[in-house]
């Protein structure tokens, strides 16, 4: 698993934008999932329904400050008591200390909080340890490592997850010249928010005005009052300017020492753009790499026919879609997540999976696989029926995202929660204080959106007040309020007039 990682930045998701041949592989001798999201689009939300089978009002984990009780059960303790030895090695955002660190794995070793690109402490079995190197290739030589010294008697599971390509993308020094050629800039760059609820233009996580320094490697001119090394990286958080006048504007490469001048905002905003996705497809290349090396030591230890392979981020990410870069939103984007699984045993060679399944689904998936008891307290499903290629009539083909962070002084994005079938979604902005239900605020605070996915995949134009649309959005409000008894969250609306806030 790799942090923010958009299916688009996967060579088979065909965007064309990178290419990962090691990535694309999985999917080529296994299937590629089109249709599969996030319940909760915020790492450690994220890691927590993946690892506990449960929506985040059931795990507790709601936010990036809430972290997980170890003492809850998951899928590694699952596996382990049904005779697999288990492993997490990489990322693990799920809180630190005792009754936070990872449990249910005979070895686990994991960067604390974000972790560092290089030279990154990792705690290791509860003690601190300091590795040289970079970090994509740590987790990968240690996973390795592993693999190498398991009981070869016994089955394993092994979670090796990646810190990149999460922000500040700190690319390998092998990989900083690749992608020289300018990309395309997203068709939806200059988006001017119309037709969308207000969450949209509020949100602060424009390419344009919210990138700081560091993001995009850089550092300002020398000068002003402020010297030393805490004030050197206080400075390096600072979002860069976006004036008017660009004339006096002078940023500098940190690694190289280049200087940038502009001639026009056009101009500084496209050399944002251009630095922002080069520096995070750059970091995705060593990720390409290291899936390259585990699947060759699965080859060469004879274990790639009987051992299952996935792929996948723990949520997605917007590569200048809307102008914006980070994730949180239901809007596509950062909504979809990649899922790639090879399990020849199984999978057909180059299937592709058109259902709509969540992440939430995938412990129950994992225990299904190994032929182990699906316990009582999981509100995923098994999508192991989907992994033969054939119709499922019984599939629900729906997708539920809540997110709780109302407001966060980082990126200003609004709470809010809604549902997803293979055509459309239903998303309600409930616009409350830390996205807690049970406080009424006025009704000009909250808005719906409906987006047809089919007529409009950029999700342009909510017509959740169009008359045509008024049996869809009594549809899918049925489908929200069922979904939400089901998995026993409490909604923060009531049931409106269809078509009416």
């Amino acid at each position: 698993m790799a942090d923010d990682h958009a299916a688009k930045a996967i060579g088979c998701y065909g965007a064309g934008i990178n290419q990962t041949p090691n990535l694309d592989r999985i999917a080529t001798e296994g299937m590629r999932f089109n249709h599969c999201y996030v319940t909760n689009s915020i790492c450690t939300p994220s890691r927590a329904a993946i690892l506990t089978g449960t929506y985040n009002h059931v795990n507790g984990v709601t936010t990036l400050e809430t972290p997980i009780d170890n003492r809850l059960p998951n899928v590694a303790k699952h596996l382990r008591t049904g005779g697999y030895q288990t492993a997490m090695i990489g990322k693990w955002h799920l809180g630190e200390g005792e009754l936070h660190q990872p449990s249910g794995f005979d070895f686990w070793s994991v960067l604390p909080g974000q972790g560092e690109y290089f030279d990154p402490v990792l705690i290791e079995m509860g003690k601190e340890v300091e590795v040289s190197g970079y970090a994509t290739d740590i987790i990968t030589d240690k996973s390795l490592d592993w693999l190498n010294q398991r009981n070869p008697d016994k089955p394993f599971f092994l979670m090796c997850h990646h810190k990149a390509p999460h922000r500040e993308w700190e690319p390998h020094p092998q990989h900083r010249q690749l992608y020289q050629a300018d990309i395309q800039t997203p068709e939806t760059f200059d988006d001017d928010y119309k037709n969308r609820a207000k969450a949209a233009a509020q949100a602060k996580m424009r390419i344009k005005d919210d990138m700081t320094y560091a993001d995009l490697g850089l550092v300002q001119p020398e000068g002003g009052s402020e010297v030393g090394e805490r004030a050197r990286d206080k400075s390096l958080r600072r979002k860069i300017p976006n004036p008017d006048d660009v004339s006096a504007l002078r940023l500098i490469d940190k690694d190289t020492g280049e200087i940038f001048t502009f001639q026009s905002k056009a101009e500084l905003s496209h050399f944002k753009y251009q630095r922002y996705i080069k520096r995070y497809l750059r970091t995705i290349a060593s990720i390409d790499d290291s899936v390259g090396r585990l699947l060759d030591y699965l080859d060469h230890q004879n274990l790639s026919d009987n051992t299952v392979v996935i792929y996948t981020s723990d949520q997605g990410f917007f590569l200048g879609e809307h102008g914006w870069f980070d994730k949180r939103f239901m809007y596509e984007e950062s909504f979809q997540m990649p899922f790639l699984i090879r399990y020849p045993r199984i999978v057909a060679q180059a299937s592709m999976c058109d259902h709509v399944v969540c992440n939430v689904d995938f412990a129950a998936t994992f225990l299904d696989l190994a032929g182990l008891q699906i316990p009582s307290y999981m509100q995923g499903n098994s999508f192991l029926s989907l992994l033969a290629g054939g119709p499922d009539g019984s599939w629900p083909d729906i997708a539920y995202h809540r997110y709780w962070m109302h407001r966060d002084p980082d990126h200003n994005a609004y709470a809010h929660y809604g549902i997803r079938n293979q055509r459309y979604k239903l998303i309600y902005w409930y616009n409350e204080g830390m996205g807690l239900p049970g406080t009424n605020h006025g009704g000009e605070d909250r808005e719906w959106e409906l987006f047809d996915c089919e007529k409009d995949p950029l999700e342009l134009f909510n017509v959740y007040s169009d008359p045509a649309y008024q049996s869809v959005v009594i549809h899918m409000t049925r489908l929200l309020d069922k979904k939400m008894a089901e998995i026993g969250d409490e909604p923060a609306h009531s049931s409106p007039n269809p078509g009416h806030p």
